[in-house]
């Protein structure tokens, strides 16, 4: 079976060797997301002190940013939104930060609900306090 890697001229750059996804079949893979911005190492809610350490996040600013930045890599792929199936969240910090990004996933997801797992990491690669992975059907 091919497999065909994509990425996405929206979503911010990824930091390592991987594609935004791949497509496999009617499936699409995403790698994991965070809220960057294309193009710069500006993270929407986020400030860093001079050495890059988190100074004060906005989980809700990071949430809406990256799930636009996987509505990006869907579209480009030829998916969309409604498409998602099965995604997979990762938080810095669950107990303070569960219920906004459990609200703001309400507002995104209202009429897809699609299979979800969170889960609490110690860090992520960058100073962010949210990561997504994500399946979908093209």
């Amino acid at each position: 079976m091919s497999t065909d890697k994509i990425n996405s001229g929206k979503a911010p750059e990824p930091v390592g060797a991987y594609p935004h996804a791949r497509k496999v079949g009617n499936l699409l893979f995403l790698s994991g997301v965070g809220p960057r911005e294309r193009g710069s190492k500006i993270i929407p809610g986020v400030e860093l002190d001079a050495q890059g350490n988190i100074v004060s996040y906005n989980i809700e600013k990071q949430c809406h940013s990256v799930f636009q930045n996987i509505k990006y890599i869907l579209e480009d792929a030829g998916s969309s939104w409604d498409n998602i199936v099965d995604v997979q969240v990762f938080l810095t910090n669950m107990k303070a930060d569960f219920s906004t990004y459990n609200s703001v996933y309400n507002e995104w997801f209202k009429d897809n609900q699609p299979c979800r797992t969170t889960i609490e990491v110690n860090c992520l690669p960058t100073p962010i306090a949210i990561e997504l992975k994500v399946i979908a059907t093209i």
